[in-house]
């Protein structure tokens, strides 16, 4: 079995106020313990980083499942949020929004729909997520170019 490696460079500097950053292949940012917690908040925090991890895999999931159905999106844009309560525990919402170019079908649109749901069930760092018992919705707006 081909495993694929991932490794992150970390550095911090100084206690709970400090700084650090977080390195991989194509990633450089810096990292932070939020104000909430007793840091600065002038970086990234852990939960950030999650949530972006869940939203860069569902959105590359989905582009990849879009171009296997031959489904041309004129442009696509994402807004993802996540909050944490007592009643609904960690939970994630994923907000695509979906354009497709002029003459686009009603059955097309319903193809990406049905993609929408598709690409959140094979996504994999989502599945990771969903078995830690995070919620993750997806609410999609499919529309045509004007």
């Amino acid at each position: 079995m081909d495993r694929s490696k991932t490794i992150l460079n970390m550095e911090w500097n100084g206690n709970k106020s400090g700084n650090g950053t977080i390195e991989a292949e194509y990633l450089k940012t810096e990292i932070a313990v939020p104000q909430s917690f007793g840091g600065t908040g002038e970086g990234s925090e852990p939960k950030e980083l999650l949530v972006a991890s869940a939203a860069t895999c569902f959105l590359m999931t989905l582009v990849g499942m879009l171009e296997a159905r031959s489904l041309i999106v004129e442009s696509l844009k994402m807004r993802s949020e996540a909050s944490v309560s007592k009643e609904e525990g960690f939970k994630i919402t994923h907000y695509p929004a979906i354009k497709l170019p002029v003459g686009a079908t009603e059955e097309q649109i319903q193809s990406v729909d049905r993609t929408l749901a598709a690409a959140d069930r094979n996504c994999d760092i989502g599945n990771l997520l969903k078995k830690a018992g995070v919620q993750i919705d997806i609410s999609g707006d499919v529309s045509i170019k004007l």
